[in-house]
């Protein structure tokens, strides 16, 4: 039987032997090790971006505040806003930026509208689901060049449509339709690719909404104005954003359908075709980087409008 003072001997030694374990440093062991792997694999894709992305950006930016040709900063140059002035003096850049937004108010909300439609279809239970699926997918995944030269040959003026409605209209030759004949092209394209961000939208909106506006009589069309369009919330913002700033970037079907003249009449001339004909045909390299930073400057602001509007709710 144990004496009294015996009985918290036991109790004694285990906490003067805590006492005496040594704390492990914060800059030690496991932790250290598993922090050290993280920002291993973070550092690649990191570098990667600053090589090939943060430092042309801001090399361009260097580029744009002189005169600056081909054979690099010409003689005597002082650094400035010439190159900003010129362009703020610009016709022709006036009309690359007006092309350019038209075109994505144009194309932006029609993708959108497209790709929520064949969503729609293929959620929806239906004989074939695969097979439309991949029907309406395989535009976005078709070559840009092989498709705009097909619609080149379909839209001229002895083309498959004229025929088909009995015209005669170049619809890329003609100023009043040729950037709008761009707009529906890269509608359907791309409208395959909104299809899949809307379709994982749409599986991951919970079955019991659907269920509780059945059991209370909901029309189908009061449903999808009520409940699904909401739900789909931060696609849209996803959508506009991710899109939106690949319509702000046109280039290769306005290139391939003016010859990478911009034409008829500047229609098709879009910021980015701008900025490649002042580096590569004027061989104007300031002006050029000028543009580009100009384009950078509108895209971030309208990013910055859409987050702060249409994805307030993700601020949450």
């Amino acid at each position: 039987m144990l004496r009294g003072g015996d009985a918290s001997t036991p109790m004694a030694a285990t906490t003067e032997s805590i006492r005496t374990v040594p704390r492990r440093r914060a800059w030690g062991g496991a932790r250290f090790t598993e922090s050290a792997w993280g920002y291993g694999f973070v550092a690649l894709p990191m570098a990667v971006f600053g090589v090939f992305f943060l430092y042309p950006f801001g090399y361009a930016m260097y580029i744009s505040l002189y005169d600056w040709g081909i054979l690099g900063k010409a003689a005597g140059s002082q650094a400035g806003f010439a190159n900003y002035r010129a362009l703020w003096n610009d016709n022709t850049f006036h009309i690359a930026l007006k092309n350019t937004l038209e075109y994505t108010v144009a194309v932006v909300p029609l993708e959108m509208a497209l790709g929520l439609s064949m969503a729609l279809i293929v959620n929806a239970r239906i004989r074939a689901q695969t097979f439309f699926r991949a029907a309406f997918y395989f535009p976005s995944i078709t070559s840009s060049v092989a498709i705009t030269s097909i619609a080149i040959f379909i839209l001229n003026a002895n083309g498959l449509l004229n025929h088909i409605i009995g015209g005669h209209h170049s619809w890329f030759g003609e100023p009043s339709t040729a950037l709008w004949s761009i707009v529906g092209l890269n509608a359907w394209t791309t409208a395959g690719t909104v299809m899949l961000f809307y379709l994982a939208a749409l599986q991951a909106i919970s079955t019991d909404v659907y269920e509780a506006a059945a059991l209370d009589g909901t029309s189908r069309w009061r449903t999808f104005t009520r409940i699904t369009f909401p739900l789909l919330r931060p696609a849209h913002f996803f959508v506009l954003v991710v899109f939106g700033i690949g319509a702000l970037k046109l280039f290769d079907q306005a290139f391939l359908v003016s010859g990478g003249t911009g034409g008829p009449n500047y229609s098709t001339t879009s910021a980015v075709l701008y900025i490649y004909l002042k580096a590569f045909h004027s061989f104007q390299m300031g002006v050029a980087a000028a543009a580009g930073v100009v384009l950078f400057v509108i895209i971030f602001g309208l990013t910055l409008i859409n987050r702060f509007t249409l994805g307030r709710a993700e601020l949450g």
